[in-house]
């Protein structure tokens, strides 16, 4: 079986012990919190989730002068007892078992240095039963009530349970398409009949660092209208372009300023626009993203500037909702293989964090095993894991298409090996010509994917290559940006510009003169190549054809049944045995007189 049926029992505790009875704050009402509480876990879960009458009620719509947001406030229900606060990660041996912080507090990293994860309140959450959280999270979807129409905040309750809905900052992001790359896994992949592409890049900046930012900037939000001893004047974030393009824009919806760090000539143009056009305050370095990183923290420590990077463990807890959303969409069935691209390794590690959270509730009842993808050219998680996990080796990442993932130090590699381990994992790389292909190939089935998509991809073609992951197995592969961020790099391999790379894909456009003739010989040539072998041989006879010119245009002069001439096509001889083919998905003969000019 390609699914891992349960995760270690250390990465449970790691990630979700329920909290001692010092700490725990079960129980205790949060002021301002105005969350509907579900029914208590002791009525049966099926009614848990009954709804109040079996009569359809009219919905009035609410008062023309106030918003959803001011709706939300109005209609707020009771008090919840959910709570999330910091821990360290890992736990350090011999350190204190009971440090903690408040998200209330501006904080990064533990007394000894290392990461900080968010843990809930596992017992508080576990009083009602996985079929409660189920309906109530289909419940909100495409709805537009403030704030739960968001796919992030449609799962409040597991993100920030505290935080009020008035200081939330959203986009309405989330909910992004499941898309069944059926033609892919079909016709280039074995016959895979179960292959889906999570596009987490339709969404509104145009990356998967929504679903992160948008939990951020909310609690920066509510932060900023508290009395801090050192009041936040604005956020900043190193970034490979995706991260401050996310910034930018929910800090402009916010009104709050944003610093964005940005490697010189090492983003696409398309990347670059969206901060400026938020009204971002730009910087172009002349290093690569690790030291815009070093820089960063360095001046967060001196200025009353919030770090933004994954760092910061607040953004994960967004894009942990993107696998309970792919759940969701298969009506939480689990899926076997979940292939993420990787570069500062915090994604990998939501991922997984979304799915366990959703089994130890009993929402489902294991989890996927999961794959992180790098790019060869950046690939210190890969060498590590060939290693065998025994020394983790930061490296100077070399230039990639897939830029956002050219990290050679990355934060978060404790994180991505807990995950990773956890679910039986693997971590595979792609070289630039395969993650090129990959994503040319994908193109050409209907999508239009980016280069970390390719990496991605060219991870899926290696473990079936290797019989690893199966023809039937449901496999999902996350598109963490869309397409049209990297559209410099798709003009480059289609012109065959990239140097060193055969560029097998390539599809450049066909410079013909404005006549006729030259157009159909062009056609001709091309429909050849396109056309099965029995089609392609329709073309081929056009001496044989040209004798019967007066018969198919009795055929084309007027209005004909399918059929009608099917059958008078087939009287023209040999190589018309599939023409029969050519009319069953369509109503029209325009394809044949295209293709057979007389």
């Amino acid at each position: 079986m390609a699914t891992s049926s349960t995760a270690a029992s250390s990465s449970i505790s790691l990630l979700f012990s329920h909290p001692n009875s010092r700490h725990s704050s079960a129980h205790r009402p949060f002021p301002g919190s105005h969350l509907r509480l579900p029914r208590r876990a002791r009525c049966s879960s099926s009614d848990a989730a009954a709804p109040a009458s079996s009569a359809t009620a009219t919905k009035h719509r609410r008062p023309a002068e106030e918003n959803i947001r001011e709706e939300a406030a109005r209609i707020r229900g009771p008090a919840n007892d959910f709570s999330a606060w910091y821990v360290p990660f890992p736990p350090t041996p011999g350190g204190d078992p009971d440090e903690r912080y408040s998200l209330d507090e501006v904080v990064y990293r533990s007394s000894s240095g290392g990461l900080l994860d968010v843990r809930h309140d596992m017992e508080a959450l576990a009083r009602f039963p996985g079929s409660y959280w189920r309906d109530l999270f289909d419940s909100r979807v495409g709805r537009t009530a403030w704030p739960y129409g968001s796919g992030v905040w449609s799962k409040k309750e597991f993100v920030l349970p505290e935080i009020d809905s008035d200081h939330i900052v959203s986009l309405f992001e989330g909910n992004s398409n499941l898309f069944w790359a059926e033609r892919l896994g079909r016709e280039h992949l074995g016959g895979m009949n179960d292959l889906w592409v999570k596009h987490c890049g339709i969404s509104h900046t145009g990356s998967f660092k929504d679903l992160g930012m948008t939990v951020l900037v909310s609690q920066v939000n509510r932060l900023r209208r508290k009395s801090l001893s050192r009041p936040i004047a604005g956020v900043g974030c190193a970034s490979t372009g995706d991260t401050s393009a996310a910034l930018s824009a929910y800090c402009a919806a916010a009104g709050i300023p944003a610093i964005v760090f940005l490697p010189a000539d090492r983003i696409s143009l398309q990347q670059l626009i969206q901060p400026i056009a938020n009204g971002a305050t730009v910087l172009s370095l002349d290093t690569d993203f690790d030291g815009c990183m070093r820089l960063i923290r360095e001046v967060t420590a001196e200025l009353p500037i919030y770090l933004a990077n994954s760092l910061n463990s607040l953004r994960l807890e967004g894009q942990k909702t993107a696998a309970i959303e792919i759940l969701q969409q298969f009506n939480w069935q689990v899926p076997d293989w979940i292939i993420v691209p990787g570069g500062n390794l915090g994604n990998i590690y939501a991922f997984y964090k979304g799915f366990e959270m959703c089994r130890v509730l009993g929402l489902v009842d294991r989890v996927p095993r999961l794959v992180c993808a790098q790019a060869a050219n950046a690939n210190p998680l890969y060498q590590y894991y060939k290693s065998g996990w025994t020394e983790f080796q930061p490296l100077v990442a070399e230039t990639t298409f897939a830029s956002a993932i050219q990290i050679g130090d990355p934060v978060s590699v404790d994180r991505a090996v807990v995950a990773l381990k956890a679910t039986d994992g693997i971590v595979e790389e792609a070289t630039e010509e395969e993650l090129m292909d990959a994503m040319a190939l994908a193109d050409r089935t209907g999508m239009f994917a980016c280069p970390h998509t390719g990496v991605a991809l060219a991870a899926l073609f290696k473990l079936r290559d290797q019989r690893i992951i199966g023809p039937n197995d449901r496999t999902v592969v996350v598109s963490t940006a869309h397409g049209l961020k990297f559209t410099q790099s798709k003009i480059d391999y289609h012109d065959k510009n990239i140097k060193d790379m055969l560029c097998q894909y390539a599809n450049p456009p066909i410079n013909v003169k404005a006549e006729f003739g030259s157009v159909m010989d062009v056609l001709q040539k091309n429909l050849n190549d396109f056309l099965d072998a029995s089609i392609g041989k329709v073309l081929k006879l056009r001496s044989k054809i040209a004798s019967t010119t007066s018969a198919i245009k009795s055929v084309f002069g007027q209005e004909v049944r399918q059929q009608d001439a099917a059958n008078k096509l087939e009287q023209l001889g040999e190589g018309m045995v599939k023409v029969r083919e050519l009319f069953r998905d369509t109503e029209s003969t325009e394809f044949i007189i295209v293709t057979i000019p007389t």
